[in-house]
């Protein structure tokens, strides 16, 4: 199957002020963007919510970038560096289309903002939802069991 925008040519810059353009039209107050160790970082405050992205670099010294797919022939360094930038053109594009979509469902009223961007909101412990309560869904479904609902009525 084709990874969606696998051969755009829409660089990361222009994604990203996609995606910037996306928020200030949906009453963003406030935006950030940054990068470390090869993960990208934007966030954003919407409807009085803070939201977190994470979004996973390729690593670019990965056999998908250093040898050719076709025949897994060592790259030149050039081949090498426009492999890993394209997929990262694709991350962007993926990451822009998901924002854009998430906020077209509620333009729509498909949806609502909470339930868009549920797991991405930041708590206040500066954890993300999806990371506070991943860990207790997981074991949830290895356990087979469902928490209480009202655990302090229980023995």
């Amino acid at each position: 199957m084709d990874k969606y925008a696998e051969s755009t040519e829409v660089s990361s810059f222009r994604s990203r002020e996609e995606i910037e353009n996306i928020l200030n039209r949906n009453g963003a107050t406030q935006f950030a963007y940054g990068w470390q160790d090869g993960k990208a970082l934007i966030a954003f405050t919407a409807n009085g919510k803070q939201v977190r992205f994470i979004l996973p670099m390729p690593d670019r010294n990965s056999r998908e970038f250093t040898h050719s797919p076709e025949r897994g022939v060592v790259r030149s360094k050039d081949a090498q560096k426009k492999a890993y930038e394209q997929a990262v053109r694709q991350k962007w594009r993926a990451l822009a289309i998901s924002i854009k979509a998430k906020f077209a469902a509620i333009e729509a009223g498909i949806s609502v903002f909470e339930r868009e961007f549920f797991y991405d909101t930041v708590l206040p412990n500066g954890q993300t939802v999806g990371q506070c309560i991943m860990p207790q869904v997981q074991e949830c479904y290895l356990s087979g069991a469902l928490p209480s609902m009202l655990p302090m009525l229980e023995g």
